[in-house]
């Protein structure tokens, strides 16, 4: 929307120009002239929101998204939509609709997913600050392959209104709606203007002594035989992170070894499957597939999409025909339901009021494009956070021998936010944060 996005700068302009005082425009306008760009599956005004599915491919926004209106009344501009995976189900962001999304550091790499046209973009530098959403790393997986910052805030805090597919059932306490951007100092007056009063659930205005933090940190999952060994140079910047800490702030990084944590895809699936409160069963992926057009049947989808006739990606095919197998085992699901509330309860008993984690955002680089597919849960580094509700901020770690983006999840207890974002502030310092691609 550049010639709109124009308009609105030159009414920026004029307001500047009219003089109503900087403190003025500042508390009513705190992103006033700022472009953003905004995640496909979100409405804005006038803008496409298909989420990728080739049915959906004429509908256009009426409204906006609650997050978007409030950017927007910030003084926040958009430049536009940015790509996502069908139905934000996968993370290499690739649909039916708009194709492919390159990693700007590799165009052969994935930019990641859900949100991975917004990770690319603003690494690219085309964009200042984004909107993303995250029920399973969307944020944080193109934020990290895509080495800029993303913030996945306590669940509950930011509303989720105006996306597609939006969360329903017990769905709603995993998914959230957060910043992306380059550089960290940006996450926190865009968390405050996204969140609305919700804000007041969280600490923003309390000051953080970096040296009172507790911190821990765990190099990997424990070895869950779903997912990939965590790469050596991943490894190697968190060592780093430690050290410097250690040596910098003279704290004492706790090693952690969170026994559960070996089985986070298991408890992700079967808290993502579970019924709510209510018995409110979750929204089936494949009544979704077949949104504004006729039902989906995923194996005869498969048959179609060998020969080249589906108009639907293969994650999305694969998802739909997975999903059913979930159900076959009620009472295994129920215990790892039940193993999800007890991690939970040891992650806010570890983390208490001024504890945070590091631990790997992903276990590869940003894969080549196509290779999720070969190892599909690796996903489960970040997803497990959003069943266990916490905040996390992926922070950028310089470049890796190969020239992809490192980086690493800092974690916190529930309503702790302020203290992943302070973290994030000072690993930008110490590390250097984004890098331009290219470079």
């Amino acid at each position: 929307r550049f010639e709109e996005a124009l308009q609105e700068a030159r009414q920026v302009d004029k307001l500047l120009s009219e003089g109503p005082g900087d403190d003025y425009l500042e508390e009513k306008f705190p992103l006033l002239g700022v472009p953003i760009t905004v995640k496909e599956a979100f409405s804005l005004h006038g803008m496409p929101n298909t989420s990728g599915l080739v049915n959906r491919r004429n509908v256009i926004a009426t409204s906006d998204a609650t997050v978007v209106s409030r950017l927007k009344q910030a003084g926040a501009i958009p430049l536009g939509m940015t790509n996502c995976s069908e139905l934000c189900m996968w993370y290499e962001s690739s649909n039916r609709v708009y194709g492919r999304t390159n990693n700007p550091y590799d165009l052969q790499r994935i930019a990641g997913g859900s949100s991975g046209g917004e990770g690319s973009i603003l690494a690219a530098a085309c964009s200042v600050i984004g909107v993303g959403s995250d029920i399973g790393g969307s944020i944080r997986m193109p934020a990290f392959f895509n080495g800029v910052f993303g913030h996945k805030p306590t669940t509950g805090v930011v509303p989720n209104d105006g996306q597609f597919p939006n969360a329903r059932g017990v769905r709603t306490s995993f998914l959230c709606t957060g910043p992306m951007c380059r550089y960290a100092e940006d996450l926190e007056p865009m968390l405050r203007v996204m969140a609305g009063p919700g804000v007041n659930k969280l600490k923003l205005n309390e000051k953080v002594s970096l040296e009172k933090i507790k911190f821990h940190c765990m190099d990997h999952d424990g070895g869950s035989i779903f997912v990939s060994p965590v790469d050596k140079e991943i490894l190697q910047a968190q060592k780093k992170v430690v050290e410097h800490l250690e040596t910098e702030l003279g704290v004492q990084v706790q090693r952690v070894a969170i026994h559960k944590m070996k089985y986070s895809f298991q408890i992700w699936s079967a808290m993502m499957s579970s019924k709510d409160s209510d018995g409110q069963e979750a929204q089936l992926f494949t009544d979704l597939l077949g949104d504004h057009g006729k039902p989906v049947w995923p194996l005869w989808e498969l048959m179609k999409w060998l020969v080249g006739m589906s108009s639907h990606t293969l994650p999305a095919i694969a998802l739909g025909l997975t999903e059913k197998l979930m159900k076959l085992n009620p009472g295994g699901n129920a215990k790892l339901v039940s193993m999800g509330k007890s991690l939970q309860e040891e992650m806010e008993a570890l983390l208490g009021p001024d504890g945070v984690l590091l631990y790997p955002s992903h276990p590869t680089t940003a894969p080549r494009h196509n290779s999720p597919i070969c190892m599909p849960f690796n996903f489960a580094y970040t997803a497990i956070f959003n069943v266990l509700g916490l905040p996390v901020t992926q922070c950028p770690l310089g470049l890796s021998s190969e020239g992809l983006p490192l980086g690493i999840q800092v974690v916190a207890a529930s309503y702790n936010d302020h203290l992943t974002l302070a973290v994030a502030r000072y690993l930008e310092k110490a590390f250097g944060g984004w890098v331009l691609p290219g470079k």
